[in-house]
């Protein structure tokens, strides 16, 4: 019998980009397997762009909800599907309450939130031995005492140029020689991941001096700071920042010959676009969501209060922040011309 794996995907634009590793693995231990993967619907853009998964499959939930009628009604209707096994990369309680009212077989996770019963094959979790997100999606994707691949597979975004060339030029840009450096300078989570304006902006300048093309990526959430940016190099950086939709984003830093980000989602997209990446953390810690590509240069402090994983840097204020204002643009300009 075919095997056919219903995954229920996390939230975050990068974990959704590093389960990727998880669909890989799969299909390299069961080549024949199907694999459906259930989430918000603003992650179906990425889930278009991974060969891997069959289908996806948008969740009408809010985020943070319960809804716990409405999470049981809409598991029952998958019970014809004919999923062998369930695999849930989250940790609530809500979670689980599709796959197990959709009745599949096998539900594999974490414990979590005292999941016991409504999780049938919950694994152990060492969080010194599985240290990386990553690696914690690809261990549930394993059989139960089979052992981690040495190699990840890495995640990697399907992106067409000639698609991506079209958008472009919708949006007033021409193909040139010049090279383009892609920004990504916000971070849904807070502001204490988030590079200074003023420090991109210097990046920026440099870059357009010496020819290149500059463009700035980000949410509807980022616009101030693409605008700051933008303002501060005299209106000469492509402002993308509230724009574009997730999946034309994609297309558009597939474009990019380097691209710039704090740790967020588009740093994960740029990775798996195998760019040349430089990452820059704050209050994050890179051993534990780095960006998978050989092409990433990781920028991180590892002073004394980081990481601290919060949203607002807790020190005097939030005028504190060294952990990124004490990398300075010089560091970056090195790495991106070298």
């Amino acid at each position: 019998m075919t095997e056919k794996i219903l995954v229920l995907g996390p939230a975050w634009v990068g974990d959704m980009v590093l389960a990727q590793s998880l669909f890989k693995t799969l299909k390299i231990n069961k080549p024949n397997c199907t694999i459906d993967v259930a989430a918000p619907a603003w992650t179906l853009p990425l889930l278009e762009r991974m060969p891997e998964v069959n289908g996806a499959i948008a969740l009408p939930f809010k985020h943070g909800e319960l809804a716990f009628f409405e999470r049981i009604k809409f598991g029952k209707s998958l019970k014809n599907k004919g999923y062998t096994q369930a695999i849930i990369l989250t940790n609530s309680l809500k979670s689980t309450l599709l796959p197990w009212a959709a009745g599949i077989p096998k539900r594999t996770s974490f414990l979590g939130e005292m999941r016991y019963g409504l999780i049938n094959d919950i694994r152990p979790l060492d969080k010194n031995k599985l240290v990386k997100t990553v690696e914690r999606f690809v261990a549930l994707g394993l059989e139960r005492d089979e052992s981690l691949p040495k190699n990840l597979p890495q995640p990697q975004l399907n992106a067409s140029p000639e698609t991506a060339w079209v958008l472009a030029s919708r949006l007033g840009v021409q193909a040139s020689e010049n090279r383009i450096l892609g920004l990504c300078p916000g971070a849904e989570y807070g502001a204490a991941k988030r590079w200074p304006a003023e420090y991109y902006a210097e990046v920026a300048r440099e870059a357009l001096m010496k020819g290149w093309q500059v463009w700035l990526f980000g949410s509807d959430k980022d616009t101030a700071m693409t605008t700051s940016i933008n303002q501060l190099t005299q209106n000469k950086c492509l402002d993308l920042g509230g724009k574009t939709k997730l999946g034309e984003a994609i297309y558009l830093m597939s474009l990019c010959d380097t691209i710039i980000s704090n740790d967020s989602g588009l740093m994960h997209i740029a990775a798996a676009l195998d760019k040349k990446l430089i990452a820059i953390y704050g209050s994050s810690d890179p051993g534990h969501t780095p960006p998978m590509s050989a092409k990433a240069v990781i920028e991180y402090l590892g002073i004394e209060c980081s990481p601290c994983f919060k949203r607002e840097c807790p020190l005097t204020g939030g005028a504190h922040l060294r952990c990124l204002k004490e990398i300075k643009p010089e560091q970056i300009l090195q790495k991106l011309f070298s």
